[in-house]
């Protein structure tokens, strides 16, 4: 993710000395060789460059969200929790329908608890 928007600025910095993206592509080879962006992810980063975009992350995008640990699933995994503290992150998991991965988060991270039942 990061050599990525490092790979962003480039371009936009070398979109500002007029440079056209086949100038480009060689160059983000040479400094970033395997990690280097595809041609056309830079084709089309150096046209968004070229016609005014200004920021160099990327957009926000509709779907998924990264986290389900919603402030509402701390508050449910807390609730259960509260009736018995020995239940396993795969029985709270199946018992709320969260995903494993999200409840141990929420156990370990949002609820600061150390010893999680895995199993």
């Amino acid at each position: 993710m990061q050599r990525s928007l490092e790979q962003r600025m480039a371009i936009k910095f070398c979109v500002k000395l007029e440079k056209s993206a086949a100038e480009i592509i060689p160059m983000l080879k040479k400094a970033f060789g395997v990690d280097c962006l595809s041609d056309r992810q830079i084709f089309r980063w150096h046209k968004a460059f070229a016609e005014g975009l200004e920021d160099v992350n990327d957009e926000n995008r509709a779907g998924r969200p990264s986290t389900c640990s919603s402030d509402d699933n701390v508050k449910r995994v807390r609730d259960l929790l509260n009736t018995d503290r020995r239940l396993s992150v795969r029985l709270i998991s199946e018992t709320l329908d969260i995903t494993k991965t999200i409840v141990h988060e929420i156990v370990s991270e949002s609820l600061g608890m150390r010893k999680v039942l895995k199993c």
